[in-house]
């Protein structure tokens, strides 16, 4: 195994010793893999699952991933692949390996025990909080990790969030335009339109709207990635209003307001503010336009107030919303309702097996940045986990219109 730095991985360099609990993880997950199209093949020889080889493969397994499980379910099993204590078999697609799983999410654990879910589940640390400062925390962990990290797997308009894609053979760049023309249609973005983002990321959306002759003006807290979004704004020759500020601090008036993927950095206590504020900056006969990663209402429910492998190594604060949690949030606090929506799932799923495929083939980049090997099997599992859940639509992403009803 690869040696892991302890100073900064402390919680994947030292396996649990918390036997009973591993004795138990063993016993539950047991018969949820003899039960589903994987195999697991232990380092001491021991198989789980189908006889005959299947595509679903999981080899090398060793008694570390039942001691991480029974330390901590929903945490555990990506941190033992970050420790190397699992891998997919040679063959065997991460994420195909990972959808079976994904498929059957609500149900791996038996429904009887799911009435111990109170007592197992971690809420979300004070630290990880999305008030102003503590979203700028957030974001700082995730976005700022490197630009340069980014440009390696991403494709040359920088977007960050799933693509729509017009056939399986477009390119991923010609697909995240399409998605952001969807954007910009859904707001009614065009000549003149004074338009908000919320979240800029690299400035692809900006400056697409610019070039529509749009009146743009958007934020963003990540310092790096506004360093960079300035630099393309100038070589593609486009005026673009960025401020360095969080949503709730914006001022004035917008025709359009969009945002892609943000709102699951917004976190369910701050949800009314988010949608609260657009309400108030959005014009009279304005449209507003999200992009937003969702989960069936009743998974949201169930999993709100508890805190996975996702917040605690790539996401901090993250929480995905229901479409019903958002219409609610609508109804409550603003005078906005859905007007109109799409499903961009299956798209999201073929845009991060292109990340992924683009992430591993230009790893020796990335590791010269000084990414190490654990923090390569986080982002891989990163990748292949959101994939495989994208792919049984366990998640989706939808882009939702909104509007005032009385304005028509």
């Amino acid at each position: 195994m690869t040696q892991i730095a302890t100073a900064r991985w402390p919680g994947i360099a030292h396996t649990p010793r918390t036997p009973l609990k591993a004795r138990a993880a063993k016993a539950i997950l047991k018969p949820t893999v003899n039960r589903i199209p994987v195999q697991v093949s232990f380092a001491d020889g021991t198989r789980w699952g189908a006889v005959v080889r299947t595509p679903r493969d999981a080899d090398r397994a060793t008694e570390g991933v039942f001691a991480r499980l029974g330390a901590e379910s929903k945490i555990g099993l990506g941190e033992a692949y970050m420790a190397g204590d699992w891998n997919a078999a040679p063959g065997t697609d991460l994420a195909d390996l990972l959808s079976p799983f994904a498929d059957r999410m609500a149900h791996l654990v038996p429904e009887k025990l799911q009435t111990f879910r109170a007592f197992v589940d971690q809420k979300l640390p004070h630290h990880q909080r999305n008030s102003v400062a503590g979203s700028r925390k957030n974001i700082e962990a995730h976005y700022d990790l490197s630009n340069d990290l980014f440009t390696q797997f991403l494709d040359p308009s920088m977007s960050y969030s799933a693509a729509w894609f017009e056939s399986p053979t477009q390119s991923l760049e010609d697909a995240q335009m399409r998605k952001i023309d969807g954007i910009l249609d859904q707001a009614h973005v065009g000549a003149g339109t004074r338009m908000l983002e919320i979240g800029s990321g690299w400035g692809a959306l900006a400056i697409r709207a610019a070039q529509r002759g749009a009146k743009v003006t958007t934020i963003t807290i990540s310092k790096e990635q506004a360093v960079l979004a300035e630099e393309r704004f100038a070589e593609a020759g486009v005026d673009v209003d960025l401020q360095l500020v969080d949503y709730r601090e914006v001022t004035g008036e917008y025709d359009a307001i969009v945002s892609v993927e943000m709102i699951e950095a917004v976190g369910e206590e701050y949800w009314p503010t988010y949608f609260a504020t657009i309400d108030k900056l959005l014009a009279p006969g304005g449209h507003v336009s999200i992009q937003a990663i969702t989960m069936a209402h009743h998974r949201y429910l169930a999993t709100r107030n508890s805190y996975g492998w996702i917040q605690k190594y790539i996401f901090p604060g993250g929480l995905i919303p229901s479409l019903e949690a958002i219409d609610a949030t609508l109804a409550e606090h603003t005078s906005l309702a859905v007007t109109d929506r799409r499903s961009l799932g299956l798209d999201y799923a073929q845009t991060l097996q292109q990340w992924r495929d683009r992430f591993n083939a230009n790893w020796d980049a990335i590791r010269s940045q000084g990414f190490d090997e654990t923090f390569r099997r986080m982002w891989e599992f990163y990748l292949a986990y959101c994939q495989a859940g994208f792919s049984v639509g366990y998640i989706d992403v939808f882009q939702i219109q909104m509007s005032r009803p009385t304005e028509g």
